[in-house]
This record gives C-alpha cells, sequence and structure tokens, in this order.
C-alpha cells in the first residue's frame, strides 16, 4: 500500500514537471491561463523553482499576476522581495511600497502571518521610514498632536512622513493607501501585536536593522548563484589554462535510479540557449539524467552569478537571454580554448566530458580571458602607440576600426558585430569572434608602427574627421604631384591631376593602375625606410583594403565630378 501511495506521489511529481516545463514554453497570456486551469494549480505553482516563478510573473506582468501571487509558496514571495526591493545595499521603499501592495491584494491574511511569523524587523524598518508614531495621552487633545495624524484606537496616532526618511517617494497615495490597508488589517488579526508593533516602531534601528536585512538577503539569494558583487565579480578574472586544472575538480553527485529527477531545477536558463555552439553540441552528449540536472543547476547558477557581477536587475525573458548567450558564448570559447591547448580536434565527447569533469565557471574564465587579453594587448599598445603621442582621437583609425577598438577598450570588452545581428556590439560568442577581433588589433598595432616611421609630426589636425587612410593617401599624393610634404589638403585642381592618373583605363568602373600601386608603395618604403617586402608582409592586407575602398567609392566618378564634399578618403580644401 506505501510502495503504490510513492508510487502515485512521484508519478504526480512527474506530471508537474512535465506540464511545468511545457508552460514555460507558452506565450505569457496562455501561461496563465495554462496554470489557473489545471486542477492542482497551487500544487504547480509551487513546483515552480523561484527564478522560474519570478520571470513568469514579470513575462506576464505583474499587475495581471495576483491570482498566480495569492498561489506562491512564502519562499517564492520571499525570493521577489529579495530581488526587486534592494537597490545595491540600500532598500528601494518604492519597490517595497509596490509589493506590499501587490501581496496585499493577492492574499492580505497570509501576509499579516508572513510578517508576524518572518518579517518583522523588514516591516517595521519600513514603517519606520514612512511614518511616525505618536501615543496620545489620555488628557490629550487630539489637534494639539498637529495636522495628518490619524489613528485606529484613539491611542497611537500615525502620520505618514511627507518627506520620507532617506528617498523620494513615487507614488505617495499608494503608500499611504497600501500602509492604512496594512496598519488595519494588523489591528483586526492581533490588536495586541498591532499595538506592540506601534510601540516598536519608533526604536527601530535604521541602519543596524537594513544591514542584518541586506545580509540575510545575500546569504538567500548566494545559494542561487546571486553572490554579493566583490565576490560575484570574480567571474570575470582570467584563468590561464595552465592553471585550469591544477584546481579542484567538481563532484558529481550519483543518485539512486530513478530518484531525484524532478526536483525543481530553474528551466529558464538552459531553456534559452538556441544558438549552435561547442557548449550546446557538448550538451547533447549527455544522456538525460541526474547529471543533466545537475548541470542545468550550475548552469543557473553560472547565470546568476553573471547578473550579481553586472549588478543589473533582470525581469524579462529577453534580458535574461542576453545573459544565457553571455555565458553559453564564453562556455564555447573555453571548451575550444582546451580543445586547442591539449592538440585535439573539435570533439564533442571531449567537451561533454570537460563540462562534467570541470565547474562551468571555470570554463567561463578560461573563454573569458581570452576577451581580457585582446583588451589588456590593446591598452599597453595604446599607451605607448604614435597615434595617442601624436593626441589623435580614436576616429583616426576610421569606422570599422574604431569599433573594434572602442568594443576591446572598454571594461568588459565585447565584440564589434556592427549590426551584423541586430547591434552595434554585442557579447564574444566563439573562437572566431576572438581571432577576427585579434586580426583586426594586430593589424591596426602594425600600421600604427608603419606611421610611426614617417617621422611626420602633426600640430594641427587639418580636418576633424581625418582617418589613417586620409592622412597616409594624402600625403602620397602630395609627394606624386611634386607639392610639399606637409599635412595640408590639397585643393581640388590639384587632386583631378592626380585622380585623372589614378585609373587604368576608360571602362567603369575603373581599376587602380598597378604603377600607381607601386607607386604608393615605393614611396612608403622611402618615408618609413622599410623594405617593401616587409611594409606589404606587416601591412598589405591594409594596403590593398584602401585600394579598393578607392575603387568602390570613386571607380564611377569621372575626374569633372568630383566635389570635395564627398570625398573623405582624400584631404581637400573644401571652401
Amino acid at each position: 500500500m506505501d510502495e503504490h501511495r510513492n508510487l502515485s506521489v512521484e508519478q504526480r511529481i512527474r506530471n508537474l514537471h512535465i506540464r511545468r516545463k511545457e508552460i514555460l514554453s507558452f506565450p505569457a497570456e496562455k501561461a496563465l491561463d495554462a496554470i489557473l486551469d489545471h486542477p492542482q494549480s497551487s500544487a504547480l505553482v509551487h513546483s515552480f523553482p523561484e527564478e522560474d516563478f519570478y520571470f513568469l510573473i514579470h513575462d506576464i506582468g505583474v499587475e495581471d499576476c495576483i491570482e498566480l501571487l495569492s498561489l506562491a509558496s512564502q519562499g517564492q514571495w520571499e525570493y521577489i522581495l529579495d530581488v526587486e526591493v534592494w537597490n545595491r545595499d540600500r532598500l528601494s521603499m518604492n519597490s517595497v511600497t509596490k509589493w506590499l501592495d501587490l501581496l496585499l491584494k493577492a492574499d492580505p491574511t497570509r501576509l499579516i502571518k508572513w510578517f508576524l511569523e518572518d518579517k518583522t524587523e523588514f516591516v517595521e524598518l519600513y514603517l519606520y521610514k514612512n511614518m511616525e508614531v505618536v501615543i496620545r495621552e489620555h488628557d490629550q487633545d487630539p489637534s494639539d498632536l498637529g495636522e495628518g495624524f490619524f489613528t485606529l484606537d484613539d491611542v497611537f496616532y500615525i502620520r505618514f512622513i511627507d518627506f520620507p526618511y532617506d528617498h523620494e517617494v513615487k507614488d505617495r497615495e499608494l503608500r499611504d493607501v497600501s500602509v492604512s490597508e496594512f496598519l488595519n488589517r494588523l489591528a483586526d488579526y492581533d490588536y495586541a501585536v498591532y499595538q506592540r508593533v506601534m510601540l516598536e516602531i519608533p526604536t527601530v534601528a535604521s541602519s543596524e536593522g537594513e544591514e542584518e536585512a541586506f545580509r540575510l538577503r545575500n546569504v538567500r539569494l548566494a545559494e542561487k548563484g546571486f553572490m554579493p558583487f566583490e565576490e560575484a565579480i570574480g567571474i570575470y578574472q582570467s584563468l590561464k589554462p595552465e592553471k585550469f586544472r591544477t584546481q579542484t575538480k567538481k563532484l558529481i553527485e550519483k543518485k539512486e535510479e530513478n530518484q531525484g529527477h524532478f526536483l525543481p531545477m530553474p528551466q529558464y536558463p538552459l531553456g534559452m540557449i538556441k544558438e549552435d555552439s561547442f557548449f550546446t553540441r557538448a550538451l547533447q552528449q549527455i544522456e538525460a539524467g541526474d547529471i543533466l540536472q545537475q548541470l542545468q543547476a550550475e548552469f543557473a547558477g553560472l547565470c546568476n552569478q553573471i547578473i550579481s557581477a553586472d549588478q543589473n536587475l533582470i525581469r524579462e525573458r529577453e534580458a535574461l537571454r542576453k545573459i544565457v548567450r553571455k555565458a553559453c558564448g564564453y562556455l564555447s570559447i573555453g571548451l575550444e580554448r582546451l580543445s586547442s591547448e591539449d592538440g585535439k580536434e573539435p570533439d564533442m565527447n571531449y567537451n561533454a566530458a570537460m563540462i562534467k569533469k570541470f565547474p562551468l565557471s571555470r570554463i567561463f574564465r578560461l573563454g573569458y580571458g581570452l576577451a581580457l587579453e585582446l583588451k589588456w594587448k590593446a591598452e599597453q599598445w595604446r599607451e605607448q602607440s604614435w597615434f595617442e603621442k601624436e593626441g589623435l582621437p580614436l576616429s583616426f583609425w576610421g569606422e570599422e576600426w574604431l569599433g573594434v577598438l572602442g568594443g576591446v577598450l572598454i571594461k568588459k570588452p565585447l565584440f564589434f558585430d556592427n549590426y551584423e545581428t541586430g547591434v552595434i556590439y554585442r557579447e564574444f560568442a566563439s573562437s572566431e569572434d576572438i581571432r577576427i577581433t585579434g586580426s583586426v588589433l594586430d593589424r591596426i598595432i602594425a600600421f600604427d608602427n608603419l606611421l610611426s616611421l614617417t617621422g611626420i609630426e602633426i600640430e594641427n589636425i587639418p580636418d576633424r574627421f581625418m582617418t589613417f587612410k586620409s592622412f597616409v593617401l594624402t600625403l602620397w599624393v602630395r609627394h606624386y604631384l611634386g607639392l610639399a610634404e606637409e599635412l595640408i589638403p590639397l585643393e581640388p585642381e590639384e587632386f583631378r591631376h592626380f585622380f585623372d592618373d589614378l585609373w587604368s583605363g576608360s571602362e567603369k568602373p575603373r581599376k587602380t593602375k598597378l604603377s600607381m600601386k607601386e607607386s604608393f608603395l615605393n614611396w612608403l618604403s622611402d618615408k618609413t625606410g622599410s623594405d617593401a617586402y616587409d611594409i606589404t608582409r606587416n601591412a598589405g592586407e591594409t594596403l590593398e583594403d584602401i585600394f579598393n575602398e578607392i575603387e568602390s567609392e570613386y571607380g564611377e566618378v569621372s575626374g569633372k565630378d568630383i566635389d570635395p564634399r564627398y570625398i573623405h578618403l582624400f584631404l581637400l580644401n573644401k571652401t
């Protein structure tokens, strides 16, 4: 009989697990109806991990989730408050007001009980910061207390603070109505407790109370991977491959067959991985079961640590999806780095073994380390670069190279996507992103080194839109025309003489004469004192791109139609 009952319980748990996964894939409005129509709606809501429930109500809209909040467990309530009502280490009183109002609407009686059992100090701190309490003496006229006071019992008189303690009330009416409702329900529930609370409010030690509430909140969130910022930021510490394996391997808990497969692990993070990558392909090699479930919990914890380190409040699916992409991307880069360090070809079974053997946070740091190395390389070069010594802005390197430099020189480096996927910057997602960025950085450094050999000192920038292309091309044209080799804009007529000599043939789009390319290379060799072969080896791709751009921009243009306003690859006098 007991065995039959246990199987029945296990089956119910299994069914809730399956239904929960289905609901998380539904659109918001359909998810709400599916939960409320479920024959065991309360059990279904309770089966949601706190993180998934939090994202679910924000997907639906918290104002539309009063029924779900009424079905939620106190653990789910507490997680919501832990995430919502803190601004770093300070309580956000306006957020507390918002959630006090919502929970009063959801289940006022349970809220009062929760307050009395677990949240007394927290709520008293909130009340202390939003109202003052005065006890009327038996022979004192209420009018003597001043304006704005009200009472529930003719003993304790309450007045909401117009300029509350260390914060500004965004919705004063909501605050006043919600607190009044709370106090009325508390007095109705237990008048003796109400009196005790009124006596305690003026004695609240605000700073100590807030500090203790913040500490307890951090303890609860740390269990889910939401570490304090000073600890969470460690996820962005670079980890070298040689140190990777010297640290402790993770412990995979072995469970008995058919035990524990349906514990409420967060579904949102892992379920949002859509892109094909080394990490997702490695996960596909792992059979469903306890190990995959533990990896799911570990991945959710990693995402939570990233959220803590970035100090972002993540409510919507799209915001969480960006965190998931970030985690997935650097895990993939880390796995690729492990493969290359071990001299292996990409092998998904090998990668699967790595994510089972080593903590995901360590693999993430291994991948993120490559992005940091690009950042450090760019910073080190910039400190001693020619363009920096000449006082030139980053825009000197042109739009594309400026984008790459702008991405790697910020605090947390990003990949310059240039709207290929709809955004200008995104997180690095693969070793190919690292390679592309590193290649561009190498080209910038090589060309900067080449320009440093010209011996030209820039006293005044002749054009605020000058780039390395217009800089070097203008100097070459002035040399070609026999003009003074100074950084002085060309007159339009001077430029037309050069322009007519530039092209091979008359058929459009025209191509640059080979002799003109050779002239440019020879001039650059003479100017820098470098061998033409060395220039071609170190900067040949850049030089070829410059001439391709000249052909693309001006190959269809006749010399007589040149308008200085639309010429940006050469410095022309536009007046």
